[in-house]
């Protein structure tokens, strides 16, 4: 429930479509009423006491209702749906808010396509609240109490089998089939979930899953899971239609007891004749307001774990008129940054061991840093933490002596000049993902870095999705180019030429130096050449720094970067 509380408060910002969707319901509910009551009525005198001025006005009062029904059915639809609407937006900007500062650790605990399936199919299903949950057991019970007012002056009996019907129909059933709702252990989120990510898996992994002849056990497995899925809708079908069914059919029996006491009454003089009609249709229209509660405890129970599903993600809690991140503090780079690790341990979730452990450095503001180590020494997890990617660590990491996890995500970021193993590359021109950088760069400045990085690109030239379109070095060159436009203070480059050929490396790193000679910069990297250039270089091995110092230092001591400076002589001799 504490989810549905969050939507119920992104719905309240919206008071003014709420209520008058909740008046337009009553008034179209009501003319029903009337126009149907008004039919029974006109009926009976044109049969019984044909009074041309009754008939007159009866007739007149059956255009008013049809009118006052029409407009107001309208009415509600418009101001009803427009508040859904309005309540999906707010809605996903407060979800995405929350979710971009976790988007870096997120898939470490979802898989993308459940990710997928919960930001556009739970936020979809919770477009039923409003309109199935929230007010039509508010306009139902306005318009059921507006009624047996109006029978209480005719008949003290009926009223009270309109008002037992209400219970049935609109309280008692709704909460039977609310119950055993919730026995049934619906998995339609988790189900649908499920087949989203294993179809995104499918196709992300289609050509490996082909050339290792994979793809029809794949295919079978998708299969079994979309079957699965197909037949839980249809038991949640079921079950709504025989809710409705239920419902409807009690409303019915309703009806012919009211019928029944009508004609008793009649037959003891409690009731005049000419009201008969009246009443009976009364009860036959007034139960169209209770019929939807029957697809209520599955619209509830959806929107409840559609809710649950949703905020999960984001470890909900905060108040939807929370800004995130409004008590972090605010922290330009405009200089170069001094970097500080204290006792700095980690691991990831569900993760015993330490991919960090017990990590202490200090770089200057301004100074150049080498980390470098054989693979899987926590090299990367390491400028990761820099990143604010994941903020579960022990110990402190301060930038300019401010602890990290007390700044702003976006300050923090917008101080960096990333390049990443894996960059991304959106669909569009190469033009489209420099700009990425800043959006005021000139043709003139994104060409002359092209220049720099050795890449002879047109600006137009299109980039398809994810850079399939681009081999390993131009991806790399590419993400050091919209680094190097960035033109931040403080440079963190993991592996940025790896994919890269000697002889460009050496000039991209000339460039990268001239541009950064004040900036503060740590680059990773498996290779031991080029730097001597470095001020320090650190060396780290099972998730420890064992040694650090300048490159005369290091290969003075002989210890672990000496023998491995040695190995790599040996293979590239």
């Amino acid at each position: 429930m504490k989810d549905l509380k969050i939507v119920i408060k992104l719905l309240m910002k919206e008071r003014k479509d709420v209520f008058l969707s909740i008046l337009f319901g009553f008034l179209a509910g009501a003319g029903a009423v009337a126009l149907f009551a008004n039919s029974g009525y006109l009926i009976s005198q044109a049969a019984i006491a044909s009074t041309l001025v009754v008939l007159t006005m009866s007739i007149a009062l059956m255009k008013i209702f049809s009118v006052t029904r029409a407009v107001s059915r309208y009415g509600e639809r418009y101001f009803s749906h427009r508040a859904t609407f309005t309540k999906l937006s707010s809605l996903r900007v407060y979800f995405f808010e929350r979710l971009e500062p976790l988007a870096p650790r997120v898939f470490n605990r979802y898989r993308s396509g459940d990710i997928l399936a919960r930001i556009v199919g739970d936020v979809e299903s919770l477009q039923n609240f409003f309109l199935r949950v929230y007010y039509p057991p508010i306009v139902m019970v306005i318009v059921f109490l507006a009624t047996i007012t109006f029978t209480l002056f005719f008949s003290v009996y009926i009223a009270l089998i309109l008002a037992a019907g209400l219970f049935i129909t609109g309280f008692l059933v709704p909460l039977l089939f609310a119950l055993k709702q919730r026995k049934i252990q619906n998995e339609l989120r988790e189900m649908r979930g499920n087949l989203s990510a294993e179809a995104a898996e499918f196709f992300y992994g289609f050509r490996d899953l082909k050339l290792y002849q994979k793809l029809d056990e794949q295919e079978q497995q998708l299969g079994a899971v979309s079957n699965a899925y197909i037949s839980e809708q249809e038991k949640n079908s079921l079950q709504a239609l025989f809710s409705q069914s239920v419902n409807q059919m009690i409303a019915l029996i309703i009806s012919w007891f009211v019928l029944g006491a009508g004609a008793y009454l009649i037959a003891g003089g409690e009731l005049a004749g000419i009201f008969l009609a009246m009443l009976v249709m009364i009860s036959l229209t007034v139960f169209d307001t209770s019929t939807p509660m029957a697809a209520f405890p599955v619209h509830f129970e959806d929107s409840r774990r559609a809710a649950s599903r949703l905020f999960s993600v984001v470890e909900e809690g905060e108040s939807p008129d929370e800004e995130p991140g409004g008590r972090m503090e605010k922290h330009n780079l405009r200089e170069a940054p001094a970097v500080e690790m204290n006792h700095v341990s980690f691991s990831f979730p569900g993760e015993e061991r330490e991919t960090l452990k017990d990590i202490n450095l200090h770089l200057p503001a301004g100074s150049k840093t080498a980390i470098v180590g054989p693979s899987g020494s926590g090299k990367s997890t390491l400028l990761q933490l820099l990143f604010k990617m994941y903020p579960e660590y022990a110990g402190e990491v301060r930038l300019n002596g401010r602890l990290l996890e007390e700044l702003e995500d976006e300050s923090v970021w917008a101080g960096i000049n990333p390049v990443l193993q894996n960059n991304h590359f959106f669909y569009g021109t190469v033009k489209e993902n420099l700009l990425l950088a800043k959006d005021d760069l000139s043709d003139e400045a994104m060409n002359d870095v092209l220049g720099k990085v050795k890449l002879s690109f047109s600006l137009d030239k299109q980039i398809l999705e994810k850079g399939e379109n681009l081999s390993g070095g131009e991806k790399q060159r590419l993400a050091i180019a919209r680094a190097m436009l960035k033109g931040a203070k403080l440079w963190l480059l993991d592996e940025p030429t790896s994919s890269v050929d000697v002889l460009t490396e050496r000039v991209i790193f000339d460039h990268l130096l001239e541009q950064g000679k004040e900036d503060t910069l740590v680059l990773i990297s498996h290779r031991l050449t080029g730097l001597e250039k470095m001020d320090k270089i650190i060396v780290m091995e099972q998730g420890r720094i064992i040694e650090s110092g300048s490159l005369d230092d290091l290969m003075s001591r002989k210890g672990y970067f000496y023998e491995m400076k040695q190995i790599e002589k040996s293979v590239f001799a």
